[in-house]
């Protein structure tokens, strides 16, 4: 690893040489890319557990699907490591033939054995993304037999009902379905872990780049993957930087000491754009910012609490100023450009009508209450804004910060009152949406399916059955229309606070060309990225 080690210090000199006293500009080496970005959200490199933006943006560019998808057309779905499949006459069963010929980083040949093993391991692990998959019917006792090799090269992918073959298909680009090196994590198994211990921090997949070396909170180091099966990437590695302060991102992209800045702020867009030297890229996501509220909390759980909390955003403030062009006001569960999205914002600052609620819910006085808040310079922003708006009717806020792990950590075991933060879409259909912020099929603390609604506590049957019911519906019509619905019931009854829709800004150097800013953080690609 003395090499990794190597490359990792050039960036850290390229970091400390920001602050030295020179009129020179620095330059980053010719077949290196760095990227400045906050990656303390980072709590695993496992497929099977990868939940996070940086660390699905990671794998995006390390590992490989069965399928993926057009990203300027998403409708458009093609075969990556799977070279074509059939759906049987039921609807229930989809059969894979793996493309031949393609190898993981490690040398190993790709064949159904890797693909089977992977889908029966993420399965088995029941870590956070599990759910894309076990929605379909399967659980650790019955995935040996629904997911079954059939051949050196063929697998047999078989579910309880007939589901969307789209939604399937999307399902399967999520992060939990790329494929490992079976015989690779095999051998790194201990215990009956399948190999979890060492792919936290390992690396077994067959993309572009391979991961080398994540430092928690400080690097992340990719090498080209001399085994990658499609065109060689033109770097030879590729080093995230954790460098959570905006102005300092600023500062090392001015001076070259970076290639592309990933968190620059509405301050720094406006001094970044008149610099001939810098070029601002920017795309739509399907991530949203929102915040949530603990229904354990017996005040929270109040249905006035609730709907007065959505009129004491100042959400047109917030959208023109600290998030300034990185943002737009979206109230609903779906993204804008989804099957279904409902783009009504029926929600602005409104602090009497906030305090005719809190009266009616018996806390005309207000109440004291805390958020958890991830200690990012535009998360912690918001969250300043919505207590000074909080205060307006009674309500003290206490905001408690924490980096990307300890907030995560403490919003999954439903130990919070508010989480503030952003939810990205696992794949290109309403369901996975829908299947977090409205579907909640066991809120008992055992539960094994733990969505974004489980991790509020919020008990919704009916509602969830309305959600099973949509990936069901073959009308695309009568699809939509059920889910419009569904987001009309939630502006009016949900724990969730969704303010925006997030626009991703990243500021590269001019002579940087090729960095692709997809729908999803899996999708963002430098594989193709040139110096």
């Amino acid at each position: 690893m003395k090499h990794v080690q190597k490359f990792v210090a050039v960036a850290l000199m390229c970091t400390a040489a920001a602050f030295a006293p020179v009129a020179a500009h620095a330059a980053t080496p010719a077949d290196t890319l760095i990227q400045a970005w906050a990656i303390d959200d980072v709590i695993s490199l496992d497929p099977a557990e990868v939940f996070e933006f940086t660390a699905s943006e990671v794998l995006g560019n390390s590992y490989q699907g069965l399928v993926g998808y057009n990203i300027s057309n998403v409708s458009e779905i093609f075969g990556v490591i799977a070279e074509k499949w059939e759906v049987s006459e039921d609807g229930k069963t989809f059969t894979f033939t793996i493309r031949d010929g393609m190898k993981f980083e490690s040398g190993n040949p790709i064949t159904a054995e890797d693909a089977v093993y992977s889908l029966q391991r993420a399965i088995k692990l029941d870590k956070s993304p599990a759910f894309i998959l076990t929605q379909f019917g399967f659980s650790a006792d019955n995935v040996d037999a629904m997911i079954r090799k059939t051949g050196d090269m063929t697998f047999e992918f078989e579910m309880d009902k007939p589901y969307a073959p789209t939604l399937v298909l999307y399902c399967l680009t999520a992060t939990v379905g790329f494929i490992v090196d079976s015989e690779l994590v095999k051998s790194h198994e201990a215990d009956g872990d399948f190999g979890y211990t060492w792919l936290k921090t390992g690396y077994a997949g067959s993309g572009a780049f391979a991961i080398r070396e994540w430092r928690a909170n400080e690097a992340i180091v990719l090498e080209r993957n001399a085994n990658y099966s499609g065109d060689a990437p033109a770097m030879a590695r590729a080093i995230y930087r954790h460098i959570p302060e905006t102005a300092t991102q600023r500062l090392l992209l001015e001076q070259g000491d970076i290639d592309i800045a990933r968190d620059v702020g509405a301050e720094e867009i406006d001094a970044l754009s008149s610099n001939p030297d810098i070029v601002i890229d920017s795309g739509v996501k399907g991530s949203i910012y929102y915040f949530s509220l603990n229904q354990k909390n017996e005040n929270l759980a109040k249905p006035q609490v609730r709907q007065a909390m959505k009129y004491l955003v100042d959400y047109a403030t917030i959208a023109d100023t600290i998030m300034k062009g990185k943002v737009i006001p979206h109230q609903a569960f779906l993204p804008r450009g989804f099957l279904g999205a409902l783009e009504e914002t029926p929600f602005s600052l409104n602090v009497e009508k906030a305090k005719e609620l809190l009266a009616e819910a018996g806390l005309a006085d207000g109440f004291s209450v805390t958020m958890d808040t991830r200690n990012t310079n535009e998360i912690t922003a918001i969250a300043q804004a919505i207590q000074q708006t909080m205060a307006l009717a009674g309500i003290k806020l206490e905001l408690i910060p924490g980096d990307g792990q300890q907030t995560l950590t403490k919003y999954r075991a439903r130990n919070h009152d508010i989480y503030i933060g952003r939810w990205g879409p696992d794949y290109q259909d309403p369901h996975t949406n829908a299947d977090t912020f409205a579907r909640n099929p066991d809120n008992s603390d055992e539960a094994a399916s733990k969505p974004l609604a489980w991790r509020n506590a919020w008990d919704i049957p009916e509602m969830t059955k309305k959600a099973d019911a949509a990936v069901l519906e073959a009308d695309a019509a009568t699809r939509a229309q059920i889910y419009i619905d569904l987001q009309k019931e939630h502006q009016e009854t949900s724990p969730f606070v969704i303010m925006f829709q997030e626009i991703e800004v990243v500021a590269r150097r001019k002579n940087v060309e090729g960095f692709i800013v997809g729908p999803s953080f899996n999708d963002n690609s430098f594989k193709a990225v040139t110096k």
